[in-house]
């Protein structure tokens, strides 16, 4: 595998999601991006804009399994996970694997399960494994959580804390299509179904062998100053109770890595920074309050992107 091929694919894949999700191609390439890096999405919009359908497209394209869990209040912990159960004609416990044993996972309205509930995702996502009567299962690669809430309707609701949020590579939101979108999303499913013609582009074992690829891609250090420069800023706002972490830091570094080796580049450029800074940092942002708080922190990072000194040398030159 070598760059050009890697570009390719995942224009293909982008396309491929074209065919059935009309003018989602941004948030596509951020999706495969978080895929790359190994990372985790948390899709935030009203319903029905797609959210379950891009999930199952990218599950079908690249050839990986899939799984969704609709949460709810009465969602146990170990119906994600699995559960061991006594076999008396063995006297032993059998382990039964839950739904996580999957390759890509959609846990549907996650802010509707409780905070148990939402806790037994954690090692899944950060470890990638399962812990069960003190045995540990690793599971399958690659391996994403795709995550849905919304933001709108809060009855019943049990807001993720902000550990639960740092956990997530990005934060997106797919919005409505503009009219012309809406005709061809009804011209497309009047008499079929598109999702359910889409055919593999890839393997799991060409995507992993991607995301090895992803930790090779250079960033400079100029880049690199680039990238705190705009975490100082965030930590510097007022209208802030905490900025961007290290942690929050690693993960644009990350992003950015896999970002530039879908556009066929082994270095990134401030550019990248600019297009991840967002969907990677605006939801690890701590607001001084909880009223519009997304708005608040969408602003506050745009303010710290337009403050930050871009690098004017060529990242490639100097490595």
């Amino acid at each position: 595998m070598d760059l050009k091929f890697i570009e390719s694919l995942s224009e293909k894949v982008i396309g491929g999601v074209s065919s059935v999700l009309v003018g989602k191609e941004a948030e596509t390439r951020l999706l495969l991006t978080a895929l790359i890096a190994k990372g985790h999405v948390l899709l935030e919009d009203v319903p029905g804009t797609g959210k379950t359908v891009l999930a199952k497209c990218i599950a079908r394209l690249l050839d990986c399994s899939f799984s969704r869990i609709q949460c709810t209040p009465d969602l146990l912990p170990s119906d994600i996970t699995g559960v061991s159960i006594y076999e008396p004609k063995t006297a032993q416990f059998t382990f039964h694997k839950g739904p996580v044993f999957t390759q890509i996972l959609l846990a549907d309205e996650l802010n509707r399960a409780t905070p148990r509930t939402q806790a037994a995702l954690l090692e899944c996502m950060e470890e990638r494994q399962i812990t069960e009567s003190g045995e540990t299962t690793a599971l399958p690669e690659p391996f994403l959580v795709i995550a849905t809430q919304n933001p709108i309707e809060t009855a019943g609701t049990f807001p993720l804390p902000e550990a639960q949020l740092d956990r997530f590579l990005m934060r997106l939101r797919l919005g409505y299509p503009d009219a012309e979108g809406s005709k061809e999303a009804l011209k497309r499913f009047m008499s079929a179904e598109p999702l359910y013609g889409l055919e593999p582009l890839a393997s799991a074992e060409e995507l992993k062998k991607a995301q090895q690829m992803a930790r090779n891609v250079t960033v400079s250090e100029i880049v690199r100053g680039y990238m705190v420069d705009i975490a100082e800023k965030t930590r510097a706002d007022e209208e802030l109770r905490l900025g961007v972490s290290t942690r929050g830091l690693i993960s644009l570094m990350r992003a950015s890595q896999a970002y530039a080796l879908i556009s066929g580049r082994d270095f990134v450029t401030p550019d990248d920074i600019k297009a991840l800074a967002e969907p990677v940092l605006a939801h690890r942002l701590i607001t001084r309050v909880s009223y519009a708080a997304a708005e608040i922190q969408a602003a506050a990072l745009a303010r710290a992107v337009s403050a930050a000194t871009v690098p004017a040398e060529n990242p490639s030159e100097a490595l």
